[in-house]
């Protein structure tokens, strides 16, 4: 059975924007059931062949991983945090290194995923990041947590 119209433009969509609700609304599908109906649409074969068909037959004069990267570089100099993060995120999506579905709750995936980061951003980023979460007073010490670890300990 081929696709019709609609879910043509459904997978077109799908391949630009990499959001099911999105290309379900580009598509012409109403938007109070866009999420819906895009989540149905991902489940049909016939759909998941045509994206992927889609996929491999992406050309561009553009080296975009090349482009993000050199963002990426210019944003992580400059101290332009957002957008360095933006960069990385865009990377590791056209990189297909995180599974959408992935569970991000497991402690020790976090924590390495803290390291990673930590090598990335720097520091100074860190050492922020601590004064906010309060974990850090205005000389960067480890100021007084109270949390699970710190119960368990004493």
């Amino acid at each position: 059975m081929a696709l019709n119209e609609q879910q043509e433009r459904f997978c077109q969509s799908y391949v630009l924007h990499r959001n099911a609700s999105e290309a379900a609304r580009a598509a012409g599908y109403s938007k109070e059931h866009a999420a819906r109906q895009g989540h149905r649409l991902l489940q049909n074969e016939e759909i998941i062949e045509r994206v992927t068909e889609l996929e491999q037959n992406l050309t561009t004069d553009v080296d975009v991983i090349s482009e993000i990267e050199k963002q990426y570089e210019y944003a992580n100099a400059n101290g332009h945090t957002n957008s360095a993060i933006k960069a990385l995120e865009l990377l590791s999506r056209i990189r297909g290194t995180q599974d959408e579905k992935e569970d991000t709750t497991d402690p020790v995936k976090l924590e390495q995923d803290l390291v990673d980061s930590a090598k990335i951003m720097g520091k100074d980023f860190y050492i922020k990041i601590g004064q906010q979460a309060g974990f850090l007073d205005s000389h960067n010490k480890v100021d007084n947590v109270d949390n699970e670890e710190n119960k368990h300990q004493n």
